[in-house]
């Protein structure tokens, strides 16, 4: 008789019909629930950081409506096609990175509804030579709104990153964004609190000016 083939084992982030991205070990998300708190900046710390530590690292801007990627890392032009549909990630610093805010000018609005913004987020994910990568960051849209919901539910997330700073009202809408994971099984690596305090550059006096976390 023929011999039995093993049967693969299939990670527990792909099921509830999420389907993962060829040649992507893990996503990871890096989300807020205000803006301003310095997610992007956050998101390309980290990217950066485990491509340091040997990995192969990728970054996609899912902030549609302020994409902050191609300045963050000082990066210019129009991504080139593979066969007219396949886009070719931009690179810097070692790291894979795909943006609206290379695709449309700068000064340009996204004046989009929902639906616009979920099949242009699909595509950058899904219609982009990524591969072969070991993580891939995601730098989400602030809030927990539709964009947010859909990722967390269509996309294997290995884990999400939430940003927010010690203000009451950060604060607030970053349990908002801890919640909407946690309904949706992604694990949480961990909350960052940014912009702690200042320290005087004169006096070396430490300033909590957002108060305490």
């Amino acid at each position: 008789s023929m011999p039995q083939r093993p049967v693969p084992q299939v990670p527990a982030s792909h099921s509830h019909g999420k389907r993962g991205v060829p040649g992507i070990e893990a996503i990871i998300a890096v989300a807020s629930g205000k803006g301003g708190v310095g997610k992007s900046t956050t998101a390309v710390n980290l990217a950066l950081g485990l491509a340091a530590n040997g990995l192969k690292v990728g970054v996609l801007d899912a902030d549609i409506y302020g994409p902050s990627m191609p300045r963050l890392l000082n990066i210019h032009g129009r991504p080139q096609t593979v066969d007219g549909k396949i886009l070719k990630p931009m690179q810097n610093y070692g790291l894979k990175v795909m943006s609206m805010g290379f695709l449309v000018d700068e000064e340009t609005p996204m004046i989009w509804r929902g639906p616009m913004v979920m099949s242009a987020l699909t595509q950058m994910l899904r219609e982009v030579e990524w591969g072969p990568l070991d993580v891939l960051v995601v730098d989400m849209p602030p809030g927990t709104g539709d964009a947010q919901l859909t990722m967390a539910q269509q996309v294997p997330l290995a884990g999400a990153v939430i940003v927010s700073t010690p203000q009451d009202l950060a604060l607030i809408d970053a349990r908002k964004g801890l919640n909407m994971f946690r309904k949706v099984n992604v694990p949480l690596l961990g909350i960052v609190e940014n912009m702690s305090y200042f320290l005087a550059p004169d006096t070396g006096k430490r300033y909590d000016i957002f108060g305490h976390g």
